[in-house]
């Protein structure tokens, strides 16, 4: 039976990682602390999302384990010498990074560190991808020149009609906080495959969502803009008129990446991911498609000032991904997205 080791198993990309491979009959170890609700408070809390997988799960044991401890990571490793290692876990925070510096740092940036070295250690032959982020690219994506539509920001370069690719810089813009950790961690990540030749890859996620996302304010977009609209809470809108856009994809078809890439590997590996353009959606544009399911109009505050080192227009450009990874694409249309999160709320409130 093949070993899968997931950090921060209990959060939206950990735990589909976590429901994916134990279908497929994989031996699932998850490493989670619900670090979340430190983070986020009570609304973060995750805990709930680790007693659904240990209830539905055949292959699953739960690890509650703190990246950021050198010797307990290397040991747990050591112990179950996974053939797949699913780095998950992160502060993710765009916002929260710069009241909290040294956590932000040392779960993103030393929790790779650990992650990785322990890898090279006692199973440098399996295969590990970080959950990277878009944001390692910083504020630089808004140097695109770009034009105002009714709804939306979207590039005039004809370079950018299809997204941003993995080319893009990463060097000489403004991060954040947070998008300085996860640059530190995402090239480590591509070190330790380079100079070690070890087969690591980095996925640059863009606006990854779905179901099981503990969505709040700082994080989880949709989740929490959904959960906003049903439980009639004001929802703030920070700069760009609300048309600033992400592309969404949905946690199950990073699942499938995730698969095909340890079916394949590299070294050093480097993939955005995200929905592309046809997943795409602005602010404004996901208020009116929420109403239109739930029947409740969105309520919103507008703050003038945007959040520093935001993205105005953030599309993912797939094509490096379905290149090297054929056949992987999209399976969850944004209709499905959209669908399938107001339906889970709407259960969860109900209860």
């Amino acid at each position: 039976m093949k070993k899968l080791l997931v950090t921060g198993s209990s959060g939206l990309i950990g735990s589909e990682v976590v429901t994916y491979f134990d279908a497929k009959s994989w031996q699932v170890a998850g490493v989670d602390n619900n670090m979340r609700r430190s983070f986020f408070g009570e609304q973060g809390d995750t805990r709930w999302n680790q007693r659904r997988l240990v209830a539905t799960s055949r292959h699953f044991t739960h690890y509650e384990l703190d990246i950021r401890e050198r010797e307990r990571v290397s040991e747990l490793v050591a112990s179950l010498k996974p053939d797949l290692i699913v780095h998950a876990a992160a502060q993710p925070s765009h916002d929260l990074a710069a009241s909290r510096p040294f956590a932000d740092f040392e779960v993103n940036a030393v929790g790779t560190s650990n992650l990785l070295e322990a890898t090279r250690r006692f199973v440098p032959e399996a295969v590990f991808v970080l959950m990277s982020s878009n944001k390692v690219y910083g504020d630089r994506p808004n140097a695109i020149a770009m034009r105002e539509l009714d709804t939306r920001w979207d590039y005039v370069d004809a370079t950018y009609a299809d997204g941003i690719d993995e080319n893009m810089s990463i060097d000489q813009s403004m991060h954040s906080l947070f998008g300085a950790s996860k640059v530190a961690a995402d090239v480590l990540t591509q070190e330790y495959g380079r100079y070690f030749g070890m087969r690591t890859c980095c996925l640059r996620g863009g606006c990854l969502t779905g179901p099981n996302h503990s969505g709040v304010e700082l994080h989880g977009f949709l989740s929490y803009l959904v959960r906003c609209n049903l439980e009639e809470r004001e929802y703030t809108i920070f700069g760009y008129k609300g048309k600033q856009v992400r592309d969404n994809i949905h946690s199950f078809d990073v699942a499938r990446c995730i698969e095909a890439f340890y079916e394949m590997p590299s070294a050093g590996a480097v993939f955005n991911l995200g929905g592309g353009r046809a997943n795409s959606v602005s602010i404004l544009e996901a208020f009116d498609r929420v109403a239109a399911l739930t029947g409740k109009a969105m309520r919103y505050k507008y703050v003038e000032r945007p959040r520093a080192g935001d993205h105005i227009c953030y599309i993912s450009d797939l094509a490096r991904l379905k290149r090297e990874l054929p056949g992987w694409n999209i399976t969850k249309s944004l209709d499905d997205i959209f669908a399938e999160i107001v339906n889970t709320w709407q259960a969860r409130l109900a209860t």
